[in-house]
């Protein structure tokens, strides 16, 4: 099910908007303000924010140019300002829709549901990666060595897909701690090191020498696949 965040101060509307996306398998979070967003985002991961701009303690286009200083999450903005520049400025601070309200619910769906396909692809495809005797399926969320399955936390599960969709790529730390933890978690390095070590303790051959998951001397980590 993918999670995703409205941020509008409009209690009544983000109900309804609650609701729709609901009925239709999403999973959905509401903030009021900047700050209760910015909080939500070091908690979880979202796979799509739908954005007003004027909130009480803030500016939607505030929360869009952080995000975009820590990771690419779809961000619709659904704003009553409907001006040229405000659509313009929506755009080139990293918004990927703006929609202007009112709005009916059935073109909101249809929206969220193009820029999900645009940024994840359909579910119907199986996101499946080998590399040696390690077979990885991202959209079963299951991981098997040697034909047997592997136990994974939630964490490292999403760490290990991360770097499969982003494989023979040298991924900076802090990239990795925003696209795994969230952009605002907080979470140290070491958090991100210990995950590492437990990843590679449950699928190198040699953890201390491993084959796959390689660490990019002053960059981060890489999952290293032979084609």
């Amino acid at each position: 099910m993918k999670d995703i965040l409205i941020v509008d101060d409009d209690k009544d509307l983000s109900f309804i908007i609650s609701e729709m996306l609901q009925n239709y398998g999403y999973c959905v979070t509401c903030a009021e303000s900047c700050e209760e967003a910015f909080r939500l985002l070091g908690e979880r991961k979202y796979c799509l924010i739908l954005l007003d701009i004027n909130l009480p303690d803030g500016s939607g286009y505030e929360i869009c140019s952080e995000l975009r200083r820590a990771c690419d999450v779809p961000v619709i903005f659904a704003s009553a300002r409907t001006g040229e520049n405000d659509r313009i400025n929506g755009f080139d601070i990293g918004g990927d829709d703006y929609l202007p309200k009112p709005y009916s619910m059935k073109e909101l769906l249809s929206r969220v549901n193009a820029l999900i396909r645009r940024a994840y692809g359909s579910d119907r495809q199986e996101k499946i990666l080998r590399f040696g005797n390690i077979t990885v399926n991202i959209t079963a969320r299951s991981v098997t060595r040697n034909g047997l399955p592997v136990s994974l936390s939630l964490r490292e599960f999403d760490l290990l897909a991360f770097l499969c969709e982003n494989k023979n790529t040298a991924i900076p730390k802090d990239r990795l701690l925003s696209g795994v933890w969230g952009a605002f978690s907080g979470v140290e390095p070491a958090t991100l090191t210990v995950h590492i070590r437990w990843l590679r303790e449950k699928l190198e051959d040699d953890p201390a020498h491993p084959e796959y998951i390689k660490t990019v001397y002053k960059v981060g980590y890489m999952l290293e696949v032979r084609e």
